[in-house]
């Protein structure tokens, strides 16, 4: 399985279809998120679908338990491979939407926004910076009897060792030339695709560094090389 993702937030949904048949060929699936779901709904989801490839949800729940049950219930019609709630909700809300997600879907908990820092943490009242922070979550989201977390590449090596059989996602990738137009401003605990493919990571999501590439295709394919 090609782990590489494709985060296709894009405003318009024809461009996003678009960009999405042109790449398939390098990438191992779609991520949509809340841009995209808020835009365009299910239908835009059954629209990206059609191209092929699975379809991973990365709508970050985060509820009372039965208000994320019920919304896991209400995509599954849309049979995403992965869906993302918030760890920090609590094991008993991590435990319903488990429970209320579909039989082919991976439910993964959100730990530690990539763009957070360790002074970000401790201004919200985390202790102990991301690493613990995400030791944490993971320890709760393996109890609670999710699939796996959502983490980055620097953490991820560590959540291996103790979650050996853990499904691990991964975002904020920036590509090792560090070439092209994109710059990841926003993201502050960034690392290679190779680098957390190496280090465990299960998916690798990659969005600006392909869709706002002058030739995404090429960008894909190089990224995938790396692999």
């Amino acid at each position: 399985m090609n782990p590489l993702y494709l985060a296709l937030d894009l405003p318009r949904l024809d461009a996003a279809e678009a960009l999405a048949r042109k790449v398939k060929a390098h990438v191992g699936g779609f991520k949509l998120g809340l841009e995209f779901f808020c835009a365009h709904g299910h239908h835009g989801v059954h629209q990206i679908a059609h191209v092929g490839l699975p379809i991973f949800l990365d709508l970050k729940l985060h509820d009372i338990p039965n208000t994320v049950a019920a919304a896991m219930q209400a995509i599954h019609v849309l049979e995403p491979a992965i869906v993302t709630i918030h760890a920090s909700g609590g094991r008993a809300m991590m435990e319903d939407a488990k429970a209320a997600a579909g039989e082919h879907t991976r439910v993964v908990g959100v730990t530690a926004l990539t763009s957070l820092d360790d002074d970000d943490l401790a201004s919200v009242g985390v202790p102990g910076g991301a690493g613990d922070q995400v030791l944490r979550l993971a320890d709760l989201a393996h109890q609670a009897g999710l699939d796996g977390i959502v983490c980055s590449g620097h953490e991820v090596a560590a959540v291996r060792r103790q979650w050996k059989e853990g499904f691990f996602v991964v975002p904020g990738l920036r590509p090792a030339d560090g070439k092209g137009p994109v710059m990841l401003g926003d993201q502050k605990r960034t690392v290679t695709p190779r680098a957390a493919r190496d280090a465990g990571a299960s998916v690798l999501v990659v969005g600006r560094p392909i869709a706002k590439a002058e030739d995404p295709v090429a960008a894909a394919r190089a990224i995938e090389a790396t692999l």
